[in-house]
């Protein structure tokens, strides 16, 4: 069981990390100072040192924490699916559902991740490389055992074709929040269940 004391610093982090993303999603990573994010999480200056050695620590911490549940939601989402005897492509499609339910939870955190994964010059571009193969790799284990099993076409390019569905929900749901608010979650979700059942060409 995690200690009291444990509990706490985890919960100042998760103070921290909601302070940076939305900071740095406003303004950017540089002009963001480590004054702001202590002042907009509600804590002392030197919390912010005392758990992160600086502010590039505390954002590349930040990464790999909010692709890190990102990832676990995609992967409940497979696992419940099998437990009741769903297909591949269910899978697939409960995991768009938990990514745009996670998008709809942290928007400001998929702006910044999206944003970061085209920049090469940054301190943590390594970790973000990473932390999207996690991601990736989830999507990638489903399509194979698909494949596997002959629910799936042998002629897929998983790496691409899960790499491809990822990047089509964080887009479509950037989309849907910043140009099409008034959507319903339900109604996205549809819409890119259409697409992954190939049923676009309306054959």
């Amino acid at each position: 069981m995690e200690s009291s004391s444990g509990a706490r610093r985890q919960a100042t982090r998760q103070r921290l990390y909601e302070a940076a993303v939305t900071l740095i999603a406003e303004k950017g990573f540089s002009a963001t100072t480590v004054d702001e994010i202590a002042d907009r999480a509600g804590v002392a200056k030197g919390t912010v040192y005392y758990n992160f050695k600086s502010k590039t620590e505390l954002f590349e911490e930040l990464l790999r924490h909010g692709v890190g549940l990102l990832t676990a939601s995609l992967r409940t989402a497979a696992e419940e699916t099998a437990a009741r005897g769903g297909s591949r492509v269910e899978a697939l499609d409960a995991m768009i559902r938990a990514g745009l339910v996670f998008i709809d939870r942290y928007p400001a955190f998929t702006q910044l991740y999206v944003a970061e994964l085209w920049r090469t010059n940054r301190a943590w571009q390594s970790t973000l490389l990473v932390v999207r193969r996690e991601a990736v790799a989830v999507v990638e284990g489903v399509i194979e055992e698909g494949v596997a099993g002959g629910e799936l076409s042998e002629e897929i390019d998983v790496p691409l074709t899960a790499a491809a569905l990822v990047g089509m929900v964080l887009v479509a749901a950037l989309d849907w929040q910043a140009f099409q608010p008034e959507r319903s979650i339900d109604d996205v979700h549809s819409a890119l269940s259409l697409l992954l059942r190939g049923r676009v060409s309306g054959r």
